[in-house]
């Protein structure tokens, strides 16, 4: 059976806020541009590793190990093993960020950042996932739908090969489901307890616009999504139908369909997840050819099916930014994204703190540092055969080429409320 590929992007990625071109910081695909060179992100200071106390097991009187239990948030629990995973994950997640980008310094620094906070993303999940179950969210339906997109991306028949896909990779399928559905959750309520409450009036984004003007002085620039039809490894009888099925993208696309819901479902490129955005681009930074057509275009202009080394692909222009001063109309999603984040992230923090105090969380005392200091309470000591009964909630997994976080950190969080507002 060979490997999924399901990319830590599925739930992780930063989706484009309300389909606008985001800040051109950092690298952008390519598009077979010329190379040019990534810049490097500000290094931040090393964070203290979390002090954790030496692992300790308890048997039972049958001989049975019990896993050392580290935190329980009201009648769920959070044991070593699931915190182990979480801090490699979190090292897996700094290294496929830093990817040909980062210094080993910097790696080091963005890994250290991603397991001081491992622990207390832990909690604030299942405290999020237990207050929708109090709201009585159901997101079933979201759930089959997030599940059906995996097995199109994994290129399979089924629901059945997608099961057992999962299963053969030593991952439970139940869990695989509730990893899913714990990140539904977590995002409906962030959305209604805590999103629903911001707003940024258009006179507040007029404002700061005027404060910053030169901020928005730049050359001449276009944002662009795309949707990749792949040619890679394919036979040249299988040509012509893959070449239809970009164009039927295309039509879809041309008769109102949004672009990031057929860049979802019928792109094979990266970009998919983010519904197709590939970011902003200069004159010089595309292949000559496809820098004539794309900067000959308006705003939401198409191009045709081209045809490249890669496979078919459909370019779509989302904002055409011309040479200096900026209009308002053209940055006033990105400054409004600006804004709620900025408002965004403390209210997010302010919630959980009030989740915390209002729930039972209790955490061991090696571990109250990097749980974020919270908790009413301390674990003195680990109970054998009582604990063996407590639910067990899902963990973050990823082996054999699957790629799944249970997690979503106070920054990811925040960023996809905003794409979702």
């Amino acid at each position: 059976m060979r490997n999924l590929v399901l990319l830590a992007g599925l739930f992780l990625a930063v989706p484009l806020a309300a389909q606008q071109p985001a800040p051109t910081d950092g690298p952008q695909p390519k598009l077979e541009a010329p190379p040019t060179a990534a810049p490097e992100p500000e290094p931040v200071k090393p964070a203290p590793a979390p002090v954790a106390a030496k692992p300790k097991t308890t048997a039972d009187p049958g001989g049975r190990v019990v896993e050392e239990i580290i935190a329980r948030v009201n009648n769920e629990i959070i044991t070593k093993s699931e915190y182990d995973k979480s801090l490699a994950s979190a090292e897996e997640d700094a290294r496929q960020e830093c990817e040909n980008r980062c210094t080993p310094q910097q790696l080091t620094t963005a890994t250290d950042e991603r397991k001081k906070s491992a622990l207390r993303d832990l909690i604030d999940q299942a405290l999020l996932v237990q207050r929708g179950k109090d709201m009585s969210i159901s997101v079933e339906t979201d759930v089959i739908k997030q599940l059906d997109q995996i097995r199109i991306q994994n290129k399979l028949p089924d629901m059945d090969a997608l099961e057992k896909a999962v299963t053969s990779q030593g991952l439970n399928w139940e869990d695989f489901k509730n990893n899913i559905r714990s990140h539904l959750i977590t995002q409906k309520v962030i959305g209604q307890e805590v999103g629903s409450h911001i707003s940024i009036p258009e006179s507040e984004s007029k404002k700061f616009y005027e404060e910053h003007k030169a901020e928005f002085i730049g050359p001449e620039s276009v944002a662009l999504r795309e949707i990749v039809v792949s040619t890679d490894g394919k036979k040249e009888a299988d040509l012509p139908d893959l070449k239809k099925k970009a164009e039927t993208a295309r039509k879809r696309v041309d008769d109102g369909e949004d672009f990031s819901e057929i860049a979802k479902r019928m792109s094979d490129g990266t970009t998919k997840e983010q519904g197709g955005y590939l970011g902003i681009y200069k004159r010089g930074e595309l292949a000559k050819p496809i820098e004539d057509k794309v900067f000959s275009m308006k705003k939401n202009g198409l191009t045709d099916v081209l045809e490249t080394k890669q496979g078919f692909l459909i370019l779509q222009v989302l904002e055409h930014y011309d040479e200096g001063q900026q209009s308002f109309d053209k940055v006033k999603e990105k400054i409004m994204n600006q804004l709620y984040e900025t408002r965004m992230q403390p209210a997010l923090r302010d919630y959980l703190k009030t989740l915390r105090e209002q729930s039972y969380v209790v955490i061991k005392p090696a571990y109250v540092e990097a749980a974020g200091g919270a908790g009413n309470s301390e674990i003195q000591e680990v109970s054998a055969t009582p604990e063996q009964e407590k639910p067990r909630r899902a963990t973050r997994v990823r082996a054999s080429g699957i790629s799944h976080s249970s997690t979503l950190s106070l920054h990811e969080a925040v960023v996809r409320q905003r794409s979702d507002h």
